[in-house]
């Protein structure tokens, strides 16, 4: 279903009954890379799973009247400080998770977010927090400029890709880009990726969108000052094997916000491997559990 939130239609599907959780997925990615599994391990512990396409995505709002700024020159002004001019950026983008639970008749809920998905999470929680019962910030970041740029250039390439002319290079180029960025421990999931990939393919691939997520990034700069104003139950899971966001960002996050709990799985990569989704949605389930 979509609903109108924000100035924009946001893509939404839910599974599962009880408290509401929304998942926000990362830059680029729609929906559907969300494991269904994982969200089966969530709707088990009682809570209903929101999936959302963000805007510029999938089957969200497409803003093509919007200029499209180049990701390589955004990354190199980053990565030395200076302005970036973004069509909108991630308080654009937590108030659209806003608008999705207005249009829900959802007054609070918990709100997951994985790499640029986390960004948002935490933007919701610093500009909503009346409206956020815990806040999960998985292989993400505080927006400090040190962690713009990969730990290793490769799996930056890999996100830099070609745009797919059918369904079977979307799903080749899917799993290139998750055998460089995600766990080297565990081999990644090849059903669920192809098949999410050519799902994502017949959705609508809008490689302008994948541009102006990247400048909202790079454009909204620190949360450090505002992540430590927070009074939200909060988890943070990273993986010590992500090559694209550093462990080290994850744990910045964890001293950052009052009281976060910290999950670091040595065996985890830029992604969510299937043999740890269990422990994940059980770690997120424990956190809701000690907020009622």
């Amino acid at each position: 279903m979509r609903v109108d939130a924000n100035g924009v239609q946001i893509e939404v599907e839910r599974s599962g009954a009880g408290e509401p959780m929304v998942l926000v997925m990362g830059i680029g990615a729609q929906l559907v890379l969300w494991p269904d599994a994982f969200c089966a391990h969530l709707a088990e512990l009682g809570f209903e799973v929101i999936r959302i396409d963000n805007r510029d995505v999938g089957l969200s709002t497409h803003l093509h009247h919007l200029p499209v700024p180049d990701p390589r020159a955004t990354l190199a002004r980053a990565a030395v400080g200076l302005r970036i001019r973004a069509p909108y950026d991630l308080g654009d983008m937590a108030d659209d998770v806003a608008g999705v639970l207005d249009a829900l008749g959802i007054a609070r809920a918990h709100v997951v977010g994985a790499s640029m998905g986390g960004m948002i999470a935490q933007t919701f929680a610093i500009r909503h927090p009346g409206r956020i019962r815990t806040l999960t910030s998985i292989m993400s970041s505080t927006g400090d400029r040190r962690y713009v740029l990969a730990t290793k250039p490769r799996a930056l390439r890999a996100l830099l890709r070609t745009v797919p002319r059918s369904r079977e290079e979307a799903a080749d180029a899917t799993m290139r880009t998750f055998r460089v960025i995600g766990s080297q421990t565990h081999a990644p999931d090849e059903t669920f990726l192809r098949a999410a990939a050519a799902r994502a393919f017949d959705r609508g691939v809008n490689p302008a969108g994948f541009a102006r997520q990247l400048a909202a990034i790079c454009a909204s700069g620190s949360r450090r000052e505002a992540l430590r104003s927070l009074r939200v139950p909060t988890l943070v899971v990273h993986g010590t094997q992500d090559p694209l966001i550093a462990a080290s960002a994850g744990r910045a996050t964890a001293r950052l916000v009052p009281n976060a709990r910290l999950l670091e799985l040595g065996d985890m990569g830029h992604d969510l491997p299937g043999p740890l989704q269990r422990t994940i949605a059980g770690a997120i389930g424990a956190l809701a559990a000690s907020a009622r």
